[in-house]
């Protein structure tokens, strides 16, 4: 791994102990950022601003992370609280409405989302599309037995 560039000055001590971790972690993976965000569905450049602290991971990245680090599900959740330390002191961009603030990015792997039920169709469709069924194999019978009757 190359060396990482120095984290910003005057970032909050939660912040920069929760980027070295992160760091730690990534570097432990032996991937690079564009393989980690391969394996983890955030990109390349999302990693180097998270690992920059330029801005603040989502939750799932977090725990993408520790997952392609092999990390089991406690320690997974130590680095969520850290997370979430962090987040709460993350210096904000100078530009930034004040009532803005940081929120997860809804970005879920495929393989991590939740089954969602198929959208009911009518019942009511589904019998015409039957009867009409039902009606054309009872014609095709009928006209057969009249030509060969």
């Amino acid at each position: 791994m190359g060396a990482w560039q120095p984290l910003p000055d005057g970032l909050p001590p939660e912040v920069r102990h929760f980027v070295e971790r992160l760091r730690q972690l990534k570097d432990g993976t032996g991937l690079s950022l564009a393989a980690l965000g391969a394996r983890t569905a955030y990109s390349k450049s999302s990693w180097q601003r998270y690992l920059n602290a330029v801005q603040p991971p989502p939750r799932q990245a977090v725990t993408a992370l520790c997952r392609v680090a092999g990390l089991t599900d406690a320690d997974t959740e130590r680095h969520v609280v850290r997370r979430e330390l962090a987040l709460e002191v993350w210096p904000r961009p100078a530009a930034a409405d004040p009532g803005d603030g940081y929120e997860d990015d809804p970005t879920v792997p495929w393989w991590e989302r939740l089954e969602e039920p198929a959208p009911a169709r009518p019942a009511g469709r589904l019998l015409l599309c039957a009867v009409l069924l039902l009606l054309a194999l009872l014609l095709t019978a009928v006209g057969g037995a009249v030509a060969f009757g």
